[in-house]
C-alpha cells in the first residue's frame, strides 16, 4: 500500500513528526503456549540529518561467534515444520541465483505484509509454513499486513505486530489460529486493548509481552491473555520526543539485550537507549550516519546492528558511544537496499539475515565480504507465487537460533516497580 510517509509514522500529521480471534476459538491451543505447557513504501520522509558515508570493506578478519551460545540450545520441539541447518543443500528455483543455503543454520520466519501473510522458508527456498493457510479460520478483523512477526521462547508459535490495524496477534502452532490479540483491529488508541503502530512485539519466557507503541511515543507491556495494559513506561501522549524514560521520539523497536536490559530505537532524531523495564535509562547515542534507525538489537554485548529505512537504505554496526564498525549501503546497482527495516545476526557464522522491504527481497549479508550471499524474493518485483514476496518486513530465524529462544536465558522480565527518581509521568504501573 502506497505512503506518504515512512514506516511507523503513517497518518501522522505532518507538524508531529518533529514533536513528534477470537480467544474462545482456541483457548486449549493458548494454554499450549505458556511457559511450562507443551505496500510499499513511498515517498518517504527521512528524519535525522547526517551525512551517508560510502560502504566500508575493511571487514575481513572480523570476529565471527560462530556457534559461541548456541550448542547449549535445545532444538525447537514444537515446531510444524523441520529446521535443517541448510549445509549440504542445493539452492531450489525459489532463490535467487547464486545464493548459498548453507549460510543458514535453519529455516527463516518471514512477515510478508503487503501479502497479508507469514512464510516460513527452508535454506534451499522452499515454503515449508504459512500463515493464513487452508486450515486457518479468519479471526474477526482478519489478519491484515504483519510487519513483524517473532518465534515465541518455547517454538510453539509466533507473535505478529499488524502494525497498521493495530493488532498485535498470538497465532498458535497447535491450532493453526490466532489465540490472543492485543489491540481492537482498525481503531488507534491508547485505551485499554488499543494500541497506536504497536511494533516489533517481544513475548517473554513468562508470557509478558514488550510492545513498542510508535504513536503514543512509550514501550508498553502487558500479558498474554489480558487486554489492558500492566505498565507503560513514557507518558503516552502524541509528541514523540526524545526524552527518555519520560517520552520517546517514536519507538519502533524494544529488543532483549543479554544483560536484561533493553534496546530501544527511536526513530525521530536517530536515537538508540539501553534501558530496563523499571524506567533506568543507561545510555542514548545515535548511530552513525543514520537518517532512519530501525529495529536496533545486539549482535554481542556492546555492539549492536541497526538498519536505516531509507533509499539507499544501509545496515550499521556500531557501539554505546555510537562508533562506527561496520557499515553496508552500496548506493546503486544489485546490492542497494531500499527502505530495509530490519536484520539480526546469524549466530552460527556472523552473517546478518535482513528485510530488504523496498525491493521485495529477504537476504543474508556476509559482512567480510559485503556481498549478498542468500536471497528469497525477486529485487523489485512484488508477487505471490513462490519465490516472490510483497514489501516483507520482518524477519526471524526458527528456533533454536530465533532471537527470543537466543535470549531467553537472561531475558529481562518486568518487575513491575518503577525505578526511584524518574520525571511524573514517565512509569506507571497498571499490574501486574
Amino acid at each position: 500500500m502506497p505512503s506518504a510517509l515512512p514506516r511507523g509514522l503513517r497518518d501522522r500529521p505532518v507538524a508531529q513528526l518533529a514533536l513528534a480471534v477470537a480467544v474462545t476459538v482456541a483457548a486449549v491451543a493458548l494454554v499450549s503456549l505458556l511457559p511450562g505447557a507443551q505496500g510499499r513504501k513511498a515517498g518517504l520522509t527521512k528524519h535525522g540529518g547526517h551525512p551517508l558515508t560510502p560502504t566500508s570493506a575493511g571487514r575481513a578478519g572480523r570476529r565471527v561467534a560462530a556457534g559461541k551460545g548456541v550448542a547449549a540450545l535445545s532444538p525447537a520441539t514444537h515446531l510444524p515444520f523441520a529446521s535443517p541447518s541448510g549445509q549440504g543443500m542445493a539452492p531450489g528455483p525459489n532463490l535467487a541465483p547464486g545464493s548459498d543455503p548453507s549460510v543458514l543454520p535453519g529455516d527463516v520466519l518471514i512477515a510478508d505484509e503487503d501479502n497479508s501473510r507469514l512464510l516460513v522458508v527452508n535454506p534451499a527456498g522452499d515454503i515449508v509454513w504459512q500463515f493464513p493457510n487452508s486450515g486457518s479460520a479468519t479471526p474477526p478483523g482478519g489478519f491484515l499486513r504483519p510487519d513483524d512477526g517473532f518465534f515465541t521462547p518455547t517454538g510453539t508459535g509466533i507473535l505478529a505486530t499488524e502494525e497498521t490495524d493495530q493488532v498485535v496477534s498470538l497465532i498458535s502452532f497447535a491450532s493453526d489460529h490466532i489465540v490472543w490479540r492485543y489491540g481492537t483491529p482498525g481503531l488507534a488508541g491508547s485505551g485499554p486493548n488499543q494500541v497506536s503502530n504497536p511494533d516489533d512485539a517481544m513475548l517473554l519466557p513468562n508470557n509478558d509481552v514488550v510492545i513498542a507503541d510508535i504513536k503514543n511515543c512509550s514501550i508498553l507491556i502487558t500479558k498474554v491473555g489480558l487486554h489492558a495494559p500492566l505498565e507503560r513506561i513514557g507518558v503516552q501522549d502524541t509528541y514523540c520526543l526524545h526524552q527518555p524514560p519520560l517520552r520517546f521520539g517514536s519507538p519502533n523497536g524494544a529488543f532483549p539485550l543479554t544483560n536484561g536490559n533493553y534496546l530501544i530505537t527511536e526513530i525521530n532524531g536517530d536515537w538508540v537507549d539501553e534501558m530496563t523495564l523499571s524506567g533506568t535509562v543507561l545510555w542514548s547515542t545515535h548511530p552513525p550516519g543514520v537518517a532512519y534507525p530501525s529495529d536496533t538489537n545486539e549482535v554481542s554485548p556492546g555492539v549492536f546492528v541497526t538498519v536505516d529505512y531509507s533509499k539507499p537504505g544501509q545496515i550499521v554496526e556500531f557501539n554505546s558511544k555510537g562508533q562506527l564498525l561496520w557499515r553496508y549501503g552500496p548506493r546503486s546497482g544489485p546490492g542497494m537496499l531500499d527502505t530495509p527495516s530490519l536484520c539480526e545476526p546469524v549466530p552460527t557464522n556472523g552473517d546478518f539475515l535482513c528485510n530488504d522491504d523496498g525491493n521485495d527481497r529477504v537476504i543474508v549479508v556476509d559482512p567480510r565480504t559485503d556481498k549478498i550471499v542468500w536471497q528469497y524474493g525477486h529485487t523489485g518485483v512484488p508477487g505471490t507465487a513462490p519465490g516472490y514476496l510483497s514489501g516483507p518486513d520482518g524477519v526471524d530465524l526458527a528456533p533454536p537460533y530465533s532471537m527470543l529462544a537466543r535470549h531467553s536465558a537472561t531475558i529481562g522480565l518486568p518487575t513491575f516497580h518503577c525505578a526511584a527518581a524518574l520525571p511524573v509521568g514517565a512509569c506507571t504501573v497498571m499490574g501486574p
